[in-house]
């Protein structure tokens, strides 16, 4: 045993040095750069009636008319409408020194205010420059000069097992610090198609969202996004957003408040051992193509079904996981070369790419779409209208913005617009598309085992 450990000594001595001249201490690292890492609070108004129902207050004579004759006097909610504030919290940091501050997209989703402090206690409001939800990637931006700014490290140089750490605020509790190791790199999640995300085991709890991710020079090397846990809690497997994937989308926040993607219009899958060998490829590599989706880029382009897409503009595709980051980060309007293996020979192509539409979400979701108004919608299933039994309704799976401020919640199923039947997504979003401006469209709503009206006020266009 003493044997072990002298020989352990030994080998720590040796390697102290060296890695000093890169590598510092964890509380010197908060000391010079946990300045730059904010608290941030969020405030958004819910509308309620006496039974729970919510109620958006509208401002036009027609739906007020509407609602006087649904919800008369005597009728429960009725003139007792209150505005419940709702609070959030999360984590960020100043990327420049004039104001502008990265956090997670989620942090700041549908809040009416968003207000930021400082490690030296001062507090700004903030005003949300733009978000994008395929990476939970926002830009806020506070009314400050001379600000600490972080440093940005590169996140393709990290390693596994290499030694990050991680400051914010989880339950609230504020510059907290905790630290770990990348326990892998690349990591696709389900629900993500556009993050290669860092896994790591820091701590990461409630309230940490939006925060950096530091390698031990004291560069942020990502934003600390979300856990994996079937308790709710931290259960030892973290994710975080690469800074170079987060910085390109906050570049183009700044300059346009939105974000262009390519769009090439393939549904793909992976290549199994035994696919690879029935198409007689070397090894399992690239991305499968189930389904080429009609008048698309891919379609326009030659690409068919069983085709197996190897490069992508001169990378390499190891996964089908790689295929939508690679085109979701091109530009549209792009030509780019493909190699592709069909029917046992390599094949050289070229696409030039569309723009991924509005918030759509990735191929092989069809049926779900964010409409003007805030609100991700999916058509009901044969089973799912059966159990509730209705012939038609759209499952509210996300809700921001407007939808959010008129109280509708994920998991109501809406039913009519305007009295109008909405049995599809498309003709939900003709619907909501012909309301003006500043007006209120009214909502049938299927919320557990009955139905309410929520009016639903546009402020966008």
């Amino acid at each position: 045993m003493r044997v072990a450990l002298a020989a352990a000594a030994l080998v720590f001595t040796l390697s102290a040095p060296a890695l000093a001249k890169e590598a510092m201490d964890v509380a010197d690292l908060v000391e010079a750069h946990g300045p730059a890492v904010v608290n941030i609070s969020t405030s958004r108004l819910v509308k309620r009636g006496a039974e729970g129902f919510p109620f958006a207050v509208p401002d036009d004579e027609a739906m007020q008319e509407f609602f006087r004759r649904f919800f008369p006097p005597g009728i429960p909610g009725h003139g007792s409408i209150q505005e419940i504030p709702t609070r959030g919290a999360g984590s960020g940091f100043i990327v420049s020194n004039d104001g502008y501050i990265l956090t997670n997209a989620h942090v700041v989703r549908g809040a009416d205010e968003v207000e930021v402090k400082l490690i030296d206690k001062r507090k700004f409001s903030a005003r949300v420059i733009g978000s994008d939800s395929r990476t939970d990637v926002a830009v806020i931006k506070i009314t400050a000069s001379n600000l600490p700014a972080v440093k940005l490290g590169d996140p393709a140089r990290l390693r596994a097992g290499e030694a990050v750490a991680a400051i914010g605020s989880p339950f609230g509790f504020e510059n907290s610090v905790t630290a770990g190791i990348v326990s892998a790199k690349g990591r696709s999640l389900p629900s993500e198609s556009y993050v290669p995300y860092i896994q790591t085991d820091v701590p990461i709890n409630p309230g940490n969202s939006g925060g950096p991710l530091f390698n031990m020079k004291g560069e942020v090397v990502g934003i600390n996004s979300q856990i994996y846990s079937r308790s709710g809690g931290y259960q030892g497997v973290s994710f975080a957003i690469p800074i170079d994937v987060a910085m390109e989308v906050a570049e183009q926040l700044k300059s346009s408040g939105k974000v262009s993607r390519g769009w090439l219009g393939v549904v793909v899958q992976e290549v199994t051992a035994d696919l690879a060998e029935s198409f007689g490829m070397d090894r399992p590599r690239g991305a499968l193509i189930a389904q080429v989706q009609a008048d698309s880029p891919a379609a326009r382009a030659g690409l068919q079904a069983a085709d197996v897409i190897l490069m992508f503009g001169g990378k390499p595709v190891e996964n089908s996981g790689d295929l939508p980051r690679m085109v979701g980060m091109a530009k549209p309007g792009t030509k780019i070369p493909l190699q592709v293996w069909r029917r046992g020979k390599v094949q050289e192509l070229a696409v030039t790419l569309g723009e991924l539409p509005g918030e759509e979400l990735p191929a092989g979701k069809s049926g779900k779409t964010y409409s003007r108004g805030g609100l991700a919608l999916s058509e009901l299933t044969a089973d799912q209208r059966r159990e509730l039994g209705i012939d038609h309704g759209l499952l509210v799976e996300e809700v921001t913005g407007d939808a959010a401020r008129a109280g509708i919640r994920v998991g109501d199923v809406i039913l009519a617009v305007n009295n109008g039947k909405v049995p599809s997504v498309e003709a939900f979003r003709k619907s909501i598309a012909a309301v003006p401006k500043g007006k209120s469209a009214a909502l049938l709503v299927r919320r557990g085992e009955g139905s309410l009206y929520i009016p639903l006020k546009i402020t966008g266009e």
